[in-house]
């Protein structure tokens, strides 16, 4: 069995079109045809049902599939160890954000970074709380920067970055809009625009509420700030907003006000525990911890 074999029924798999597949190679039809005759034979198995110019995977192709990405992750995984281990300064960084984190934070710390590392590459996965959490676990990205820090999962390890002040948006024309600080039981009655279920964004903003004794009414979903942001703008209802989202500007028509009690959102890295970093994304691991390290002392 070849590298050569695998990639040609791979993308044959992901096409379902040998043509295409080979126009995606920049190969010959034959050749690709070829190849994955010689795989079959060899294997003792038809992986395709052949349908005119199109075919696809039967049973047994769809199950020597799930083990070929996994091994071409396994065999992509050495390349890269291999080249950074030759110059780490060239290596690629896989890193996992929430949209919470997109604007301000990890474009501050990639700039920071680049700067000292011109040639580093980045592979950079938008998600949700679990999923970047499960992307780290699988080894889909090198590490995540997420809010709150996980504490009780063995398969990663955080560690906290900084703690963020969660802040109210209010639509411009709010009761409660010319107040510097409020309550977050004055909030009790209205609208709010949260994330969907299972974002922990949502999460806490549900929470902060129950613990000053009411439900929020989600009237409005959202599943990334700029659209939260944007619901809050239109004057649909108001919602509870990481405060380093708008260090830049506020959106038109709304006001940001402080709550009482204050809640806060511990921000950090994970990494995996059961696989050594390579060692660009240990590079970069290690800087983060530095550069935030630093602008907490110099906010001080």
């Amino acid at each position: 069995m070849e590298l050569r074999q695998i990639q040609y029924f791979m993308e044959v798999a992901k096409r379902e079109h040998v043509t295409e597949a080979a126009d995606a190679l920049h190969v010959a039809q034959s050749a690709v045809s070829r190849q994955i005759f010689n795989l079959e034979a060899e294997l003792g198995v038809d992986l395709f049902i052949r349908e005119g110019r199109n075919v696809r995977l039967t049973p047994i192709g769809k199950i020597f599939l799930e083990h070929m990405e996994e091994a071409m992750k396994v065999i992509e995984s050495a390349k890269r160890e291999v080249d950074e281990y030759l110059d780490p300064e060239k290596g690629t960084i896989r890193v996992g954000f929430p949209s919470s984190l997109a604007a301000y934070t990890l474009p501050t710390a990639i700039s920071a970074f680049s700067r000292k590392h011109p040639d580093v590459k980045y592979q950079l996965r938008q998600g949700s709380y679990q999923s970047l959490i499960d992307g780290v676990k699988k080894g889909d990205i090198d590490m995540a920067l997420l809010g709150p820090v996980p504490k009780d999962d063995k398969k990663v390890l955080g560690n906290i970055l900084f703690t963020e002040k969660i802040v109210a948006l209010l639509p411009v024309r709010h009761a409660l809009a010319d107040r510097k600080s409020i309550k977050l039981s004055q909030l009790r009655d209205d609208s709010f625009v949260l994330f969907p279920n299972g974002y922990i964004l949502r999460e806490i903003t549900v929470n902060a509420c129950q613990q000053q004794g009411f439900q929020p009414n989600v009237t409005f979903e959202g599943e990334d700030i700029d659209a939260i942001k944007g619901l809050v703008s239109a004057g649909l209802g108001v919602t509870l907003i990481p405060e380093i989202t708008l260090i830049d500007s506020l959106p038109r028509q709304t006001v940001k006000t402080q709550i009482e009690p204050q809640v806060t959102r511990t921000v950090g890295v994970i990494i995996p525990t059961d696989r050594e970093m390579l060692p660009t994304a240990k590079l970069f691991h290690e800087f983060l911890n530095e550069f935030f390290n630093m602008l907490g002392s110099f906010q001080k």
